[in-house]
Order: structure tokens, then sequence, then C-alpha cells
């Protein structure tokens, strides 16, 4: 069977997809001869599994719209980083769209700060409500951020690719990237999953006891900025948030405890990332054009979201 993915269709991916894990399993098969397929959906399914994994807390703590500010000020931050670069290595942006993904994490962690700052002045010191000043503070730092976009990169991509991402820009490094992720994610869990617990559900309580709220907020909310740069290549700064949001609301509508829930939103998202570059690659060798597999991913795990919902509805009624 041909190695290669190209001109497959969506069950041809599959066949050759199970080959390729046979003759790894035999050692024939080795990560350097990962095909460009494969890299997508490794690192889609780690991205995935990876913003599933917080994005559990942030649907229990009420924070989906905290992580939709963070999503888009985070391009301030990227967009600043590239900018420091430009002036101070004197290169030109073209040269720097592989900028070093240190820099993008401290750019990214700062403006997620200045967020999670700027909503708290305005909601603590102003008495603005906490939905507005979330509103507030998001637009405008996105709006900044969209300013120097288009200012400082009119000829190149790079405005496009950090918006909407672009699973083609994905290699092998990006696997790494997206695992160290994971690992990260996983282990806080596993360190202050009680932590976590207590906080998500009972601050009060947490606070009796000793464990800071506020806290464990920001740890989640940095957790939250490294998953949003380390995904900003595949699927951009905005449907980030359909990997952080879409998977744990799926999953509670069939779970209530909080660990069988996390483990749910992984399982979903990972099928998703299977599903979305099979069928990208099957329009474009059946029907001859391009579909973006980010928008694939978060489409299929909308769909997914509608039938998990008339599943559940239809289940109530018909016990009713």
């Amino acid at each position: 069977m041909d190695r290669s993915y190209w001109g497959k269709t969506f069950v041809g991916v599959f066949e050759t997809l199970f080959v390729h894990i046979m003759e790894a399993i035999q050692g024939k098969y080795h990560f350097s001869d990962l095909a460009a397929d494969e890299i997508q959906i490794i690192t889609l399914a780690l991205l995935g599994i990876a913003a599933a994994i917080i994005g559990s807390f942030l649907v229990i703590r009420k924070m989906a719209m905290v992580a939709n500010a963070i999503s888009h000020t985070v391009l301030l931050g990227i967009i600043a980083s590239f900018l420091i670069l430009h002036y101070l290595l004197a290169k030109p942006f073209s040269e720097l769209l592989e900028v070093d993904i240190k820099l993008l994490v401290l750019a990214a962690i700062i403006s997620s700060l200045l967020t999670m700052a700027f909503t708290d002045f305005f909601n603590n010191t102003l008495k603005l409500g906490r939905d507005s000043s979330i509103g507030l503070v998001f637009t405008s730092l996105f709006s900044v951020g969209i300013i120097l976009v288009t200012i400082f990169t009119k000829n190149i991509h790079i405005g496009a690719e950090i918006i909407m991402g672009n699973v083609d820009m994905l290699h092998r490094d990006d696997i790494w990237i997206s695992l160290t992720l994971v690992l990260l994610n996983f282990t806080c869990l596993i360190l202050f999953f009680k932590e976590y617990l207590v906080t998500s559900f009972d601050p009060e309580f947490a606070k009796l006891s000793r464990i800071s709220p506020v806290l464990f907020n920001y740890i989640v909310i940095f957790q939250t900025s490294l998953t949003l740069v380390g995904a900003f290549r595949a699927v951009g700064v905005v449907l980030v948030l359909a990997l952080l949001v879409v998977p744990p609301v799926t999953a509670r509508l069939f779970v209530s405890r909080l660990k069988p829930m996390i483990y749910l939103s992984c399982f979903i998202s990972f099928i998703a990332a299977i599903l979305s570059v099979a069928l990208s690659r099957h329009v474009v060798s059946v029907y001859g054009f391009s579909l973006s597999t980010s928008g694939m991913m978060v489409t299929i795990l909308f769909l997914i979201w509608v039938g998990s919902l008339l599943t559940v509805s239809a289940r109530r009624l018909a016990y009713r």
C-alpha cells in the first residue's frame, strides 16, 4: 500500500494510518518518517487534549468568557514580541515567522496577566459588572493587536496565520510542544486536583481551608495562556476557544463527576482531530480544493455537541 496520504479518500486515510501504526509497532516506521497528515493528527490531538484538561476547569469555574478574552488579547503579546525582535535584531518580519517559542510564551503570559489585572480593576475598583469588564478589556486590547498587525505586517501572512492558524505550517517540533502542554496540564491536574476541585465548587470553604481561590485562578489562567500559545500556529487565537470549551461542555452532558468529564473531553478532542484531518484530505483528493483543517475540527466538535445534546434530550423525553 502507498505510504503517502496524497490522493487518499476518507477511508483511505484510515487504512494508511493503520498500516503505519502496525509498521511503527514492528519498528519499521519511525518518527522521522511521519507524513504531514500524521504530524497534523498527532499535534491537533495533543493540543485538543491539553485544551480539554484545562478547559474543563474553565467551564466548571464559569470562566469561559475569561478564556475568550485571553484568547484574543494573546494576539497583542504575540505581535509585540515580533515588533521587539524586529527592532532589536533589525530583521524583516518575513524572517521572524519562526520566532522563539519562549518569547511568545513570555509575551502571552504578560498579556494574560494584563487582561486579568485590568478586568479585576474595572470590576473591583470601578464597580463595573464582571461581564462588562471582560468585554471592555478584551475588545480594547484585541483591537490594539489588530491595529499593530495591520500597520506592521501588511505584506506577509502573519495576521491571518495567528488569528486563524495554519495546520500546513506544522512540523515535528510542534508535536513536542503539544506533548509538553499535555504533560504540564496533566501534571497540574494530578498535583492540584483537590485544590482545583475545592476552589471551583466552594471558594468560601477553600478560604477556611487556607487554599487561595485567587492563587489557583491565576494558575488556571497561566495554564490557559500556555495552551493558547502552543495552539496558535495550528488553530489560531480565535478558534482555540472552541477546543477549550466545546469538549468539556459536551462531556458534561453525559457525566456529572469532574474526572470522568475531563477524560471524556480528551477523548472527544482526540476523535475530532483524526476526523478533521481525514475529512480535509478527502475533500482535497476528491473535490480538489483545500479546507481549513482547524475550522473543520471546530465544526466537528460543534456537530458532536449538537448530536450529544439531541441524544440526551431524546433520552430524557423517553423516560418521562
